[in-house]
């Protein structure tokens, strides 16, 4: 099929319909989500499952906290798909470990949530490398603050912990495996976040 010579990046014409189905990454024209939306969708939830099972200690000496690179999932679907993607994968994507683990899931959704949605929100408004990289730098503070202050309040509930035991674990403990954490999804967020939007978008 060829292309008009005025449907350039300069143009204000409205796209055809086959050009936005083909570049869509939110709600279809109709009003209503497309199937390959849900369909992409459900692909990143269940990814997100996937990778939460797999856990390793970042920090020496603190084997219980334990990373899972289920946030990257969170972070790329929100590049790719906007935040309200970044809510559904960060929530649904830890609903197989709630009956098991429910404050600890309670605190993953938490961070998965604070990180990915204010990255989402920025790269939406500024859509360059410069935007995602703001995007997680601002998604990283509000998700190592969220983190703190989520053990400070649900630590002490399910671990046999005073406020004050989890206070004094902050500076050795906490701060060090939330930002090797936070880190981590970041930089191969970072990496990869293009590539798979791209391929995503053909």
């Amino acid at each position: 099929m060829s292309v008009s010579s005025h449907t350039d990046t300069h143009s204000t014409s409205v796209p055809s319909a086959s050009s936005a189905s083909t570049h869509a990454t939110g709600v279809a024209d109709s009003g209503r989500w497309s199937t390959r939306r849900i369909a992409v969708y459900a692909l990143f939830v269940a990814l997100s499952m996937a990778v939460s099972f797999i856990e390793f200690p970042l920090i020496p000496g603190v084997p219980w906290l334990k990373y899972d690179p289920s946030g990257i999932v969170c972070l790329v679907a929100g590049f790719a798909y906007g935040p309200a993607a970044a809510v559904l994968v960060s929530v649904l994507g830890f609903v197989p470990h709630v009956f098991a683990d429910p404050w600890g899931s309670l605190m993953a959704i938490a961070v998965a949530l604070a990180m990915s949605v204010p990255a989402a929100l920025v790269y939406r408004r500024l859509r360059t490398r410069r935007g995602a990289l703001i995007g997680i730098i601002a998604g990283a503070v509000v998700a190592l603050v969220v983190a703190i202050i989520g053990n400070l309040l649900v630590t002490p509930i399910y671990a046999d912990m005073t406020v004050e035991q989890v206070a004094a674990m902050i500076v050795p403990a906490l701060l060090p495996f939330n930002l090797a954490k936070l880190a981590v999804h970041g930089v191969v967020t970072f990496l990869i976040y293009k590539p798979i939007s791209n391929l995503l978008n053909r």
